[in-house]
């Protein structure tokens, strides 16, 4: 019986780590996302700092990918940018890729 007992524990850590590591890559993602925007809204240095910050807990409060598609449309939108859903999600996407790989090389 233990070594079905250590399997489960092992599938279980691992399960663990792979959840905390796609958390971490989400929010890293968002942060760097929250940069991308904040550039393209010529915000202070101080206010991009703020305004990742706030995208990732954002992000936090629930309602995934969709919610911060939302936001970020909007708040570029509110500051007189013409990017669509479509060029934010493309936004997405590759810093969801930068985000994996400044993970992994830190490892």
């Amino acid at each position: 019986m233990t070594i079905f007992e250590d399997r489960g524990r092992a599938s279980e850590a691992n399960f663990a780590r792979e959840e905390e590591m796609a958390f971490r890559i989400t929010a890293r993602r968002n942060r760097l996302l929250g940069g991308w925007a904040a550039h393209e809204m010529k915000l202070t240095p101080e206010e991009t700092d703020a305004y990742a910050t706030a995208l990732v807990h954002a992000d936090m409060e629930g309602g995934g990918d969709d919610d911060v598609v939302r936001k970020l449309v909007g708040d570029l939108t509110a500051a007189g940018l013409d990017h669509d859903e479509a060029t934010v999600r493309r936004a997405l996407a590759q810093h969801m890729i930068e985000a994996r790989r400044q993970l992994l090389e830190a490892q």
